[in-house]
Order: C-alpha cells, then sequence, then structure tokens
C-alpha cells in the first residue's frame, strides 16, 4: 500500500522498552523516515471495501464487542448551544451508559462499565469536572482554534494551558492544514512538538482533519510528522468537516501507527470523529484496529471515538440482544 524508507541508521531510534500505554516521547524531526511514502489510492480503498464482508460479529459476541466500544467512546458535546445542564447530563450518562437492567440481564453488572473520556470546550471544563467527581474518566477538551485552528501559535499554546489548568487530562488539538497542504513539515512539526510541551503530563491527541487533506499520501506524512513530534493519539476529524471519519482514511492513518511503532516502540493511540452513528459502525473500525494493529491497540488507551449520538444506537442493539425487541430512542437518554 505505501512505500516507506526508513534506512539502518534509523533502527538505532528503537534504543528504549515502552510499557503498554507509555506516552510518546517523540524522536528528532527526520523526514527521509517518510519523504518516499506514496500511497496506492486504489489498494486502500479495496482494502477498506473488504472489511465488513470477510468479517461478521453475531449474538453475545456482538453485545460484547459493543460493550467494549462503549468504554472507547469519548462522549462529545461540541455545540454552539451547549450549557451546564447539558454537560452534566452527558457526565451523568458516562459514568452510567447503559441501562442497569440491561447489564444485569446480560450478567455486566459489576463490570464498571463506563465511557474512554467526555469531550467539551474549555469554558465547560469545570462543569465536567464537578460532574465527574468521584469518577475515573477523564475530561477532554479541544483547543488550538478548534476546529478551524487559524489562529496563531501563540494562541494556541495559551489555549492548551489554560484547559490543561481548569482540569482536561487529554488536549485534542487541530493541526493547520495549510502547512500540510504546502508540504511544510518541519513548521508542523515544530508547531506540534510545541503544543506537545504546552500540554505537560496532559495526553495530546492530534486531530488532523482529514476531510480537508487532498491526498492519502499527505494524510500518511501528517500522520508520520505529528507522531514524530509526540502526539499519543492521531485522529481524523474535528466532526465539522464536510468529510469526517472513513474506512479508507483510518486504515492510511493505522498503517502509519504500525509502521512508527515497528520502528520506535512506541504505541500511538488513534481515534475516528465525525459521523460514527451506528453500531455496525463502530464495530467496523474496531475489526479494522483487530486486523492491523492487534489486542493490544483495543483498549480506551490506544483507541477511541469521538461521538455524541453513537452510544444511543449501541445500547439499543443491546437491548435487542436482551429483549429481542428494537426500542424507541426515548428510552435511552441522553444517547
Amino acid at each position: 500500500m505505501a512505500n516507506t524508507k526508513t534506512g539502518a541508521k534509523n533502527s538505532k531510534i528503537k534504543n528504549h522498552s515502552p510499557t503498554l500505554f507509555q506516552r510518546n516521547d517523540g524522536i528528532p524531526f527526520d523526514s527521509s523516515l517518510f519523504e518516499n511514502i506514496n500511497i496506492n489510492k486504489s489498494a486502500v480503498e479495496r482494502r477498506a471495501g473488504t472489511l465488513t464482508k470477510r468479517r461478521s460479529v453475531k449474538k453475545e459476541w456482538q453485545a460484547a464487542w459493543l460493550l467494549k466500544a462503549i468504554t472507547c467512546i469519548d462522549l462529545t458535546t461540541l455545540a454552539g448551544d451547549d450549557t451546564k445542564s447539558n454537560v452534566h447530563r452527558l457526565c451523568a450518562k458516562a459514568k452510567s451508559p447503559v441501562r442497569a437492567d440491561l447489564l444485569e440481564a446480560m450478567e455486566m453488572k459489576e463490570a464498571n462499565i463506563q465511557v474512554g473520556a467526555v469531550c467539551v470546550y474549555h469554558n465547560l471544563i469545570t462543569e465536567a469536572k464537578a460532574a465527574l467527581t468521584g469518577s475515573a474518566i477523564p475530561i477532554a477538551a479541544v483547543s488550538t482554534g478548534f476546529p478551524a485552528g487559524q489562529i496563531d501559535l501563540a494562541d494556541k499554546l495559551r489555549q492548551i494551558e489554560k484547559s490543561v489548568a481548569a482540569g482536561a487530562k487529554e488536549i485534542d488539538i487541530v493541526i493547520s492544514r495549510g502547512l500540510v497542504i504546502q508540504s511544510k513539515w518541519k513548521e508542523l512539526y515544530d508547531e506540534v512538538a510545541a503544543c506537545r510541551k504546552a500540554c505537560g503530563e496532559a495526553h495530546l491527541k492530534t486531530i488532523l482533519a482529514t476531510g480537508e487533506i487532498p491526498t492519502y499520501t499527505k494524510v500518511a506524512k501528517a500522520s508520520w510528522v505529528s507522531m514524530m513530534a509526540g502526539s499519543d493519539f492521531i485522529k481524523t476529524s474535528t466532526g465539522k468537516e464536510s468529510v469526517n471519519a472513513t474506512i479508507p482514511v483510518s486504515l492510511v492513518m493505522i498503517r502509519a501507527i504500525r509502521a512508527y511503532h515497528e520502528l520506535t516502540g512506541f504505541k500511538v493511540g488513534f481515534k475516528p470523529a465525525g459521523g460514527i452513528r451506528k453500531a455496525k459502525q463502530a464495530l467496523a473500525w474496531l475489526i479494522l484496529i483487530k486486523e492491523e494493529l492487534g489486542n493490544d491497540w483495543l483498549t480506551p488507551h490506544l483507541f477511541r471515538f469521538g461521538a455524541s449520538s453513537l452510544l444511543g444506537d449501541i445500547e439499543r442493539q443491546l437491548e435487542h440482544f436482551v429483549t429481542g425487541n428494537y426500542s424507541a430512542a426515548y428510552r435511552h437518554p441522553m444517547a
């Protein structure tokens, strides 16, 4: 699918023994690691097109996979009409994402099923923090002029620092897409590295906004540069572009993650976001992760869905598994 030049000299980069969830420290900028990447668009789309046709998950196995999917959701509200009450309801759902009667019927009541994180705008971090008191669910905040990213770097860094100070444990940044379009890779590296430094102990999730990147080759190169600069996750989209997460673009990014891990030993996380609303879609991404990266990535430490309405459909599917009937959406509040 891609031709990547690494070279024997780069084998020296892999000189540590990272733990399963160790943060990505990044590596020095080296364009030779990605400059010869050339993605075969037809091959990517052909591989992506076979994914759900070759795999089928049914009955109790499907229910188990859907419960796994819930634990990997960044339950998100990023609307202009967000209020304190919206965020409190979202956090209540994050702590109890599946009705107790359904969990009891599946003998999963003691499994402590919760979402991976709650994602909000900066000004609602304090509300989310209050609503999540007593919970281990982290708060993710979007930053750096989300969603367009069209502010200067100094303002981006100040936004990150303010969100971390307010209590965000994860920061979702947006890259300057113009740097990708113009192939200004060193400038992109410096921008992401500066954001990583501003995050401190908070984890950095870098949004490529792939719907605004013209080719799969540039998506792959932007993935490499973002990981080299220290991103803990790379993420497809803001959810605000006309085209958001797709299986083909996810495959390109996941292959870059795999190659980066082979080179450095660091496991970088992956987050598709935008337009993922159905349980069937969630299963397709879980299958993709399992086949391309393996079971180590099937954990909220290394895989997340950015979603707001996905949880509702998953809960409906779980009710169908338990009762044999599909329920109305209103039976699953704040879905």
